[in-house]
């Protein structure tokens, strides 16, 4: 299958479905911080192919990683709508109480979008549970031509129950069909995770081990926590980013701004990371405390103001991420670090293998 880069915005390509990683690291190696790992530098666009486990030699002390700690949520559950059986994905907990959701139609693999569904349906979820869907949800930007609303739906949900007790009983974490099997919640979860609230886990974090985090901290290299609960990552093209809760701690921010004043690198981990500390800052790019709902999209446009380097995973073609990846790197870099992924047989998704963009 072609593996060639098409030059234009956003960025497209072709992923062969051998690259695309089924299987957590541990299972294919000896630990999570075995997936390798791509160093692509901005002031010269070097390329450099490495394993996860040596990412402290490519940080400096006075360096700063920022980490999202929020936890995955178990958000697939089984729901029937007039007797076909679906999956039901929570993706937001909106401001006012109701729910963003994703209707699924399971496969012998994975789920496909189910777009049948109307305003007013009624799903039944296990243990009397039920969701009812108010009005579709459109994240476009006008650039596809399905109609708007039906893959995502605000939606009422009532469970007998609090809901992390009910998605501790009945739910499973959302898969794919690049997943081999049915992985347990463990494995999409970071070491680091510690608040309840992503639909997904935050996976550029999950090569992590504690083990790699105390070398980095022995030398010197600062960690600082942000909360950015993401919603379904099965983005298509011309789907903009969903709005999402986040919240930078004051003592982030002043970490994120005492570091950029010194000269130091921050650095995201993750785009989501990225998202919330440039929701958090000013056109000068001084982070503040912030707690709220962003909608904000990174764009080359817009740029960002308060990351100098970004760790993140390889996105799919056509998605809003890669523009955010441009905004950190620019174009000309970002092409050839996707160029090399596929010609040196990276791997893709959560599983997958990393991507670390340095000035």
């Amino acid at each position: 299958m072609s593996a060639v880069l098409e030059v234009s915005s956003p960025l497209r390509f072709e992923v062969p479905p051998e690259l695309e990683a089924g299987d957590p690291a541990e299972t294919r190696w000896f630990g999570r911080d075995d997936v390798r790992l791509m160093v692509a530098y901005r002031h010269d666009g070097r390329l450099v192919h490495s394993r996860f486990y040596e990412l402290p030699r490519f940080l400096v002390p006075g360096d700063l990683l920022v980490i999202n700690t929020s936890r995955t949520l178990p958000a697939s559950l089984p729901a029937t709508l007039e007797g076909e059986t679906l999956e039901l994905h929570l993706s937001t907990h909106l401001p006012d109480g109701r729910w963003l959701v994703e209707l699924r139609r399971p496969q012998d693999r994975g789920s496909i979008p189910f777009l049948e569904a109307r305003a007013g349906q009624r799903i039944r979820l296990p243990a009397s549970g039920t969701a009812r869907l108010l009005a579709p949800f459109d994240p476009r930007d006008g650039s596809s031509g399905r109609p708007p609303g039906t893959r995502l739906w605000i939606a009422e949900i009532h469970l007998p129950e609090d809901l992390l007790s009910y998605l501790g009983r009945h739910g499973q974490p959302i898969r794919y069909g690049h997943a081999l099997r049915a992985w347990p919640l463990s494995s999409y979860q970071t070491v680091y995770a510690v608040e309840p609230g992503s639909a997904e886990m935050p996976s550029a974090g999950r090569a992590f081990t504690p083990e790699l985090i105390t070398r980095l901290m022995a030398e010197g290299v600062g960690i600082a926590p942000i909360v950015l609960h993401t919603g379904v990552s099965s983005q298509e093209e011309g789907e903009r980013p969903y709005p999402e809760f986040y919240r930078v701690p004051a003592t982030t921010a002043r970490l994120v701004n005492a570091v950029r004043a010194w000269g130091g690198r921050v650095v995201a981990v993750g785009t989501t990371v990225v998202r919330a500390l440039e929701s958090a800052s000013n056109e000068t790019g001084v982070v503040s405390a912030a707690e709220d709902w962003t909608d904000l999209v990174v764009t080359p446009e817009r740029g960002v103001r308060a990351v100098d380097g970004l760790l993140t995973g390889w996105h799919a073609s056509k998605t809003s991420h890669l523009l955010l990846l441009e905004a950190v790197a620019g174009r000309a870099l970002v092409e050839a670090s996707y160029r090399a992924a596929l010609r040196e047989r990276n791997l893709w998704h959560e599983f997958g293998d990393l991507h670390l963009i340095l000035p």
